[in-house]
């Protein structure tokens, strides 16, 4: 019998799990709002990005690690938060968390994860976590999600601050797909003896971030910021980093591409926070166009959902090695001994 070869890059895992998720589950982590159009503006962006290496610059041992709000990660590639992992694999967050630990990177646990964010936390002992919190208008069922999350040992909150309402994904409408199997659900939406809904609501504002903050001590990361006027707003009320995020298309399709919008919401940062950025991210190289451009590190969603589907704990590992690795090959062609060494000039359009 011929061996099966493992994935070598992180693309080919998405025809992996394709291959074991039911279709109407691959369309829901595969598809984004209406048309799609910027679900593939997010990758396409990359490719009209190219990389000027410089030469003979000695670099020497590199260093990938990155210090963010609530955490050090050893790579500036974090897990972004992503629901119903278990639609993926049985296993579901537990074992997303224990690659994330594994490569000493960050867990974003979603709030709409299908496995608690105290089970997730005990699943990887050591790891570091971050909790995304939609806000909800009832503010005590709120603060009893934060307190789950901080009890869980969670070091920052991520709140997404880009649904005041669902985005209209037509691959959910034509399948049908509207709800968690049975025996599945949102389990830090637990409340007493029912499982909430998740509220969007169009009410939420910057009144709630304050309110939010007065809460908690955590550090509060803003995700969803695509417009400088709000990065700067977001500095005005005491965040401690600014995500800028598309949703990776699941909201108001024919948003621009993520990384084509990072350099104003950086130039309007000014420095006083970090900007991380998710979106299109499948290389190495992505990820070092992005920090170059000023991104503090990056977040991926559907590739280690790919990677968890196809092959459990190991394949979200995977994933994130191969991600590592090519960073790191790409610092070394680049002539850049540190993520943090990374600058404008060594990107231009193509």
């Amino acid at each position: 019998m011929t061996p099966v070869r493992a994935p070598s890059a992180v693309r080919e895992f998405e025809a992996a799990a394709r291959a074991r998720l039911l279709p109407a589950h691959y369309d829901y982590f595969a598809g984004g709002a209406g048309e799609e159009i910027t679900v593939r503006a997010n990758e396409a962006a990359f490719a009209r990005l190219a990389l000027l290496p410089r030469v003979l610059r000695g670099t020497g041992k590199l260093q990938t690690g990155v210090t963010l709000p609530g955490g050090r990660a050893a790579m500036p590639v974090l897990v972004a938060p992503t629901a119903f992992h278990r639609l993926a694999h049985p296993e579901g967050e537990r074992a997303t968390a224990r690659a994330a630990a594994a490569a000493e990177t960050v867990m974003v646990v979603s709030m709409a994860a299908t496995v608690a964010v105290e089970d997730v936390a005990a699943a990887a002992p050591g790891g570091t976590l971050w909790f995304q919190l939609y806000i909800q208008p009832d503010l005590a069922f709120t603060e009893a999600i934060v307190r789950r999350a901080e009890a869980a040992g969670c070091t920052a909150l991520v709140v997404t601050v880009d649904s005041p309402a669902r985005g209209r994904r037509d691959r959910d409408q034509h399948n049908g797909f509207d709800d968690l199997p049975d025996g599945m659900c949102c389990e830090n939406l637990r409340d007493g003896d029912r499982v909430r809904p998740i509220v969007m609501s169009p009410e939420i504002s910057w009144r709630h971030v304050d309110l939010l903050r007065r809460m908690t001590e955590l550090p509060v990361v803003l995700k969803g910021v695509t417009h400088p006027d709000d990065a700067r707003l977001a500095l005005d009320h005491g965040v401690a980093a600014v995500w800028v995020s598309n949703h990776g298309g699941r909201q108001l399709d024919t948003v621009p591409a993520a990384v084509d919008l990072l350099p104003e919401v950086v130039a309007a940062v000014g420095g006083a926070v970090p900007v991380l950025l998710d979106g299109g991210i499948r290389r190495g190289t992505d990820v070092v166009k992005a920090m170059a451009l000023g991104a503090s590190a990056v977040a991926v969603g559907r590739p280690v959902i790919w990677g968890l589907a196809a092959d459990g704990e190991r394949g979200v590992a995977r994933v994130l090695g191969l991600l590592h690795d090519e960073v790191e090959h790409a610092l070394t062609l680049l002539g850049v001994a540190s993520v943090h060494d990374l600058r404008p000039g060594l990107v231009r359009p193509c």
